[in-house]
């Protein structure tokens, strides 16, 4: 299996399984921060092979917000580490190029949508897209994977 993460407050995680079946959650919110242990634990009972993640950067955003972002990501990277959970960083141009896609969100959700009409529910809101991206990163890298 492999699993992706669109971090971020509003991100998603994807599991993508050999037979094309995917799932995806929410990122788990505690207050105002990622709850660390309760992505540890979907990892724990869906443990992945390998895991892409969006590598990002803080460009263009405020001090704080810079600083939360960064708390969240490193909170998701500490419990990859912490699970021993090998992991690559894609940056968001590299796998949006490789499948076609731009900065348009609704582009994601739509391709999403067409890829797994199985979760289309999961992707039909404005506010989905880290659902989609997830799910698109599993998908780009199961591409890569199969080369």
């Amino acid at each position: 299996m492999i699993a992706a993460i669109d971090p971020g407050k509003s991100g998603a995680i994807a599991l993508l399984y050999t037979d094309g079946t995917l799932y995806i959650e929410d990122i788990p919110i505690f207050g105002k921060e990622i709850n660390g242990s309760a992505v540890a634990n979907i990892f724990k009972e869906f443990r992945p092979d390998h895991l892409y993640t969006e590598s990002l950067n803080s460009f263009g955003m405020g001090r704080q917000s810079a600083f939360n972002f960064g708390m969240g990501y490193g909170i998701l990277l500490g419990v990859l580490a912490t699970l021993e959970i090998p992991y690559t960083r894609v940056s968001p141009a590299r796998w949006k190029k490789d499948l076609g896609l731009g900065k348009d969100k609704d582009l994601s959700r739509s391709m999403a949508t067409r890829l797994y009409p199985k979760n289309a529910e999961q992707f039909k809101r404005k506010k989905d897209d880290g659902r989609a991206e997830a799910a698109l990163i599993a998908h780009w890298a199961r591409g890569k994977n199969n080369e």
